[in-house]
């Protein structure tokens, strides 16, 4: 998987790191990935609705060491 930009949100509380995805994924071209780091456990259901919403792919997640990864290719 090629990732065309990290964005770090750890820290972050709701609905912060959403806002930074929002803002980070307009900066992308259709068909790149965006990979996002968070500690906010919300964030598990919320960028999974905002990518469905948003016409984005939710690629996969994974959790490693109390850090969210989630990989989202923009629609």
């Amino acid at each position: 998987m090629e990732v065309t930009k990290v964005l770090d949100a750890k820290g972050l509380a709701c609905p912060m790191p959403i806002v930074k995805t929002k803002k980070a994924i307009n900066e992308l071209e259709a068909g790149q990935i965006l990979e996002i780091h968070t500690t906010d456990k919300g964030a598990k259901n919320d960028l999974a609705a905002w990518a469905k919403s948003g016409g984005h792919e939710l690629l996969k997640h994974e959790e490693e060491n109390e850090v969210l990864k989630f990989w989202i290719k923009k629609g």
